[in-house]
């Protein structure tokens, strides 16, 4: 079938909104029209071919929408059904089949090969097959992605189109709090960074009852809506000297955890130098080369850098909880969220990079 979808020809090219062909699902997938799709800045980075996605290709991978027609062998789903995204995954590797998809062994292929699970493509351009992002290529008004990647919505009072992000960007952060580290009531935590991952961690960290809540940021009013969701104290880069100290300061002698979502090196040493003896720091941005004395930084105090993918989370069980959480009004992600057009996709990327807004959702 013909559909409309941004294409990324060259590295760097600016997202074009373009007729391609999807081919019908195979076994065990969904056609699905697209709904909704958040921008993320991982779309950004294969678009600049930090990672190296081949091209020609189609991003985005934080999508919903509604059931059109369903595989041979699918069950789970039905036309009409309301569905989000996550990522893609074997689904029969040793750590899929221990329940531990976001660290599946061919994460990599699957989600930056450009293809789907079983190898092949479903897009195609003049005879040209393009590449496939996350198993799924959201940015387009239709979709193939498996029924394993596939988290149905069964509760219609929720707007659909807020769903998306969750897929991504939103699990990770929440994940990576409520599913990693799981703080005792009462602890301390700083968060590095508040963009969408930020500021999920803050709110998982609120639900989570740590008694400080520490946001450091260099954008004023992203830090005032960081306390609106559950931060406790901020910290503005911008104006402090010593980020280290006044972290230390505000949680008496440093947190007990500390997430670092900007991916700058510098960041993540101050994010592991903010904790504790014993304390603990999840990196969650994609970071290049880091320099480290192991010993007075890390192994010396007992502490623990650790890495954490997807939020280390089971989307199809972890997506409804955190929906469950936005229904009782502990985790408001939704303001978070500004919608675009699908035509205005490349305005919504450049104002996430400008920092003009935290989370970008397209509306097909």
């Amino acid at each position: 079938m013909k559909i409309q979808a941004a294409v990324v020809h060259e590295a760097g090219q600016p997202f074009q909104i373009e007729e391609v062909e999807l081919a019908g699902p195979k076994e065990g997938e969904l056609l699905v029209k697209i709904v909704a799709s958040g921008v993320c800045h991982t779309d950004e980075v294969a678009q600049k071919q930090i990672i190296p996605v081949p091209l020609p290709a189609v991003f985005g991978h934080e999508g919903c929408g509604i059931v059109e027609e369903v595989g041979e062998g699918v069950k789970e789903f039905k036309k009409g059904d309301r569905v989000g995204f996550s990522f893609g995954f074997c689904n029969h590797c040793e750590n899929c089949l221990s329940a531990h998809q976001h660290a599946c062994m061919n994460f990599n292929e699957i989600n930056f090969g450009g293809v789907m699970a079983d190898g092949t493509k479903r897009l195609s351009q003049n005879g040209v097959e393009l590449s496939a992002f996350f198993g799924q290529s959201s940015f387009a008004t239709y979709a193939v992605v498996h029924e394993n990647s596939a988290i149905k919505v069964e509760d219609e009072e929720i707007d659909l189109a807020l769903v998306g992000p969750l897929g991504c960007g939103i699990q990770t952060g929440a994940g990576a709090v409520l599913n990693r580290l799981r703080p005792a009531f009462g602890s301390s935590i700083a968060v590095f960074g508040c963009g969408t991952v930020g500021m999920s961690a803050i709110m998982a960290a609120k639900i989570a009852g740590c008694d400080k809540i520490v946001a450091v940021g260099g954008n004023a009013k992203s830090l005032e809506l960081a306390l609106e969701l559950g931060a406790t104290h901020t910290i503005n880069r911008r104006e402090c000297e010593d980020i280290v100290k006044a972290v230390q300061d505000l949680t008496g002698g440093g947190a007990h955890y500390s997430i670092d979502t900007t991916g700058v090196g510098d960041f993540v040493k101050k994010a592991l130098a903010s904790v504790r003896f014993m304390g603990t720091c999840v990196v969650l941005g994609a970071t290049g080369d880091l320099t480290i004395n192991v010993q007075e930084e890390l192994m010396g105090d007992a502490k623990s850098l650790i890495g954490v993918v997807e939020g280390d989370s089971i989307p199809k069980l972890f997506i409804p909880k955190l929906l469950e959480y936005y229904k009782k009004g502990q985790f408001p992600f939704d303001r978070l969220i500004q919608f675009y057009d699908f035509k205005d996709i490349n305005q919504a990327f450049e104002d996430s990079h400008n920092g003009k807004v935290i989370k970008a959702v397209l509306k097909m």
